[in-house]
């Protein structure tokens, strides 16, 4: 690919403040003075401002791209600033594109920014996503990426796609009319649960920091035409043990939205799709708060309490009363509970203790079990201010 995605578009001329901003691309052959102008020209939406989404946020203001979008639904959190470099202290409790907002502008009040406070969705995708030459996926859940991924199908604009969890981190790019899409390498999603998130199983903060500048790489080179865009090829990289790897990736002809003979014509369902709709078949999963616990605990109910995180993750705060069995171990120690007695499982915001109790349920234990709403942070800020939020 050597054609820049930005087409049928008048070049923006360069003044000589941006000339001096811009310098040390310039001075780039391969960029250039009608490269810039280029990334003057064009328009990059990124969907989501967390960990990947900041660091792609600020390399391409800071590169000059003309009109930068953003979207994001959600605020700013303590616990994002271990990796979100875009939002600071002052910042918690606002809107993340207000934050990256500011943040924006203050690296580069040179260029034009459009946010969007909403969740992306089948009902605005195409409506957002149509006015922009690339689309740079930030976000952290499969019912997202596959409808970014059928939207930018469906427009024929490439998806600068990247992923992180703990120390491994994922970055592609998914260009319909030059190679494979997302479907392409993932068909089908994995089943509800089965992949914890970054909330769950953590994240160093590094990692999207690396993950992110190259998207904002693989943006840039998209923009100018140059160079070997990561079109079917998926970039895996080992932050712990300092290692990249390369999958070639292939375009699947069977493909439901860019195969030969496409299913996919317009968006769907996705959360349905990705199997997040509760169905009439599915086994409810009954809860308890964390008030109602603790006065039932007050009461002196008899209860089994379970603990089902990790050793590492007890080490940073213990639930009170609460035995010790990992998730993993649910079902091979089905005779540690008492079915006479309600059981109460604690995890650290409620995900995988379903996971525990469907086990459970699994192996022909019939005794109530019960999951605690939000988990061990909801008991932190509910009843028990001594804990971390974790």
């Amino acid at each position: 690919m050597s054609e820049s995605v930005v087409q049928n578009r008048e070049l923006a001329d360069l003044s000589n403040e941006e000339i001096s901003r811009y310098s040390r691309h310039l001075l780039l052959a391969e960029v250039g003075l009608e490269g810039q102008r280029w990334l003057k020209s064009a328009r990059v939406l990124i969907v989501g401002t967390g960990g990947l989404g900041a660091p792609v946020a600020l390399y391409l203001a800071a590169a000059g791209v003309g009109t930068l979008g953003i979207a994001d639904f959600d605020f700013v959190e303590e616990s994002n600033l271990q990796r979100q470099v875009i939002h600071s202290t002052r910042d918690i409790g606002r809107p993340k594109v207000a934050s990256a907002l500011d943040r924006i502008r203050g690296i580069n009040p040179r260029i034009k920014v459009n946010i969007y406070n909403t969740a992306l969705n089948s009902g605005n995708a195409l409506e957002i996503i149509k006015d922009y030459d690339v689309v740079v996926d930030g976000t952290d859940n499969y019912q997202t990426r596959y409808l970014i991924n059928d939207s930018c199908v469906l427009l024929g604009i490439p998806n600068v796609y990247g992923s992180i969890f703990q120390f491994e981190g994922q970055a592609s790019v998914f260009y319909a009319k030059e190679g494979p899409c997302y479907r392409c390498l993932y068909p089908e999603p994995p089943p509800v649960g089965l992949v914890p998130s970054c909330a769950e199983g953590g994240v160093v903060g590094a990692l999207p920091g690396i993950v992110g500048s190259i998207q904002a790489n693989e943006t840039i080179k998209l923009i100018v035409g140059g160079g070997a865009p990561l079109i079917g090829r998926l970039l895996l990289f080992d932050a712990w043990r300092a290692k990249f790897r390369e999958l070639a990736i292939g375009k699947d002809i069977n493909c439901p939205i860019c195969g030969k003979e496409p299913s996919i014509h317009e968006l769907i369902d996705y959360e349905q799709f990705c199997g997040l709709k509760k169905t009439e078949e599915d086994d409810p999963i009954e809860t308890i708060g964390a008030i109602e616990l603790k006065d039932r605990i007050n009461r002196g109910e008899s209860l089994q309490i379970v603990d089902i995180r990790e050793p590492h993750e007890r080490a940073i705060a213990k639930f009170p009363q609460a035995k010790a069995i990992p998730l993993g171990q649910m079902a091979r120690r089905i005779d540690e509970f008492d079915p006479a007695l309600d059981t109460v499982f604690v995890c650290k915001i409620g995900q995988r203790s379903v996971f525990a109790i469907r086990a459970l349920r699994e192996a022909g234990y019939k005794g109530r079990l019960l999951n605690l709403r939000d988990g061990l942070n909801a008991w932190a800020k509910e009843v028990d201010s001594s804990l971390p939020i974790l």
